[in-house]
């Protein structure tokens, strides 16, 4: 059973999610006694969460006062993948005010990484997006203690191992910070604003460099004992497969993955097999997804295979998960979602016929609303969390 959420959460979230609403309407929405309602928002009002906006229409009677979320609320958003960097500050509503994007490299290590972060957020303020952060979110592409807002032994991330994120973002921003697995973030954002958004139980599948599932159980984001549920990258798919960075064999992220597709795209390429791919190496002198992608929308027979080959393989694992968990909707994310939808049909295909007709029977597989941004969405709603919960 669910714990019944405090009157100031759910009020400063419907604000966050609604924009403005009228007093009344909040009485009405929250289904609460008027005189509490006024004696919360009073108090939210005199903390600085809560700003009057006005009057509201007239519904028969005496018109109600307009509230909102204070409009100087400021978060930080900070999506850190294996090989890009994404930095967003919003308002109190997750509205992006200013954002920024580089490509950088998380081996790089977390000092060098984070004192990027650090100066592009600098830059976010003498921009002036901001005078003070509220909070800050941040994704990381690895396993996460979330509890003490770490990395833990993540494979794709070395020297990051209990690396003390959240105690260098709260100290150099005087703000709270909390950390999350970057799938997490961005199941969080597809639950806020995309195609999840009032969906309670779905798993938010992300592919690229790695692969991970956020899972969303009740309402809330399901993150295991340790903080590595999801991790669906490493499970084993092929006992004679490839060493994994994981240390292991066979793992669905090593056999599809962004690194595992270009290196199939590299070996059709020199192989004569697709002579797209040859033609864009020649070109370029490196292949990525990307190129596979484009191939595959020109017709290339061996492209649509690669693809197809990993849609099999990703397709097999979520319906293990569908048989297991029963979610209602997949979304689909992630730097190879650009695949389309000649991957989201072959995942459709094996889920649809490997699991039981009563899990499929009214099962979306879908791409992510958001794309690029569910990240980032994520992120801020994660870090708006802390000071609303702290507004007590």
């Amino acid at each position: 059973m669910r714990i019944a959420e405090p009157l100031h959460l759910r009020l400063l979230r419907l604000l966050r999610d609604q924009g403005t609403v009228s007093r009344a309407e909040l009485a009405d929405r929250l289904e609460i006694p008027r005189p509490r309602l006024l004696a919360e928002l009073e108090r939210l009002v005199g903390a600085g969460y809560i700003a009057e906006a006005g009057m509201a229409a007239s519904r028969g009677g005496r018109r109600s006062t307009l509230v909102e979320l204070n409009p100087n609320l400021r978060f930080a958003a900070v999506d850190l993948g294996a090989s890009s960097v994404d930095v967003e500050v919003t308002n109190g509503r997750l509205e992006p005010i200013s954002a920024y994007t580089e490509s950088t490299d998380i081996r790089s290590g977390p000092k060098v990484i984070l004192h990027r972060v650090n100066e592009l957020l600098a830059k976010a303020k003498a921009d002036g997006a901001y005078e003070r952060l509220d909070a800050i979110g941040i994704g990381v592409p690895g396993p996460v203690s979330f509890r003490d807002g770490v990395p833990v032994s993540p494979p794709i991330m070395p020297g990051w191992d209990r690396f003390p994120v959240r105690e260098l973002l709260t100290r150099e921003h005087g703000c709270p910070a909390v950390v999350d697995n970057d799938v997490n973030i961005m199941a969080i954002g597809e639950r806020h604003g995309g195609v999840a958004h009032s969906v309670d139980d779905f798993l938010f599948v992300k592919i690229g460099t790695g692969i991970g599932c956020g899972i969303y159980l009740s309402g809330e984001v399901y993150r295991g004992t340790d903080g590595c549920a999801g991790d669906i990258g490493h499970i084993q798919v092929d006992s004679h497969g490839p060493m994994c960075s994981c240390g292991n064999v066979g793992c669905l992220e090593a056999l599809f993955s962004g690194a595992a597709l270009a290196k199939d795209a590299a070996l059709a390429a020199r192989g004569g097999t697709s002579p797209a791919l040859a033609e864009r190496l020649a070109a370029k002198g490196t292949l990525t997804a990307r190129d596979v992608a484009e191939a595959a929308s020109e017709g290339d027979v061996t492209c649509i295979r690669l693809i197809r080959d990993g849609g099999r393989r990703l397709g097999g694992v979520l319906a293990g998960l569908v048989s297991f968990a029963n979610p209602s909707m997949i979304v689909i994310g992630g730097g190879l979602a650009h695949l389309g939808h000649i991957l989201l049909a072959e995942i459709r295909s094996v889920v649809y016929r490997r699991s039981l007709p009563l899990a499929t029977g009214n099962l979306p597989v879908v791409l992510s609303g958001l794309g690029p941004r569910a990240g980032g969405t994520g992120a801020a709603a994660l870090g708006s969390a802390v000071p609303f919960e702290q507004a007590c």
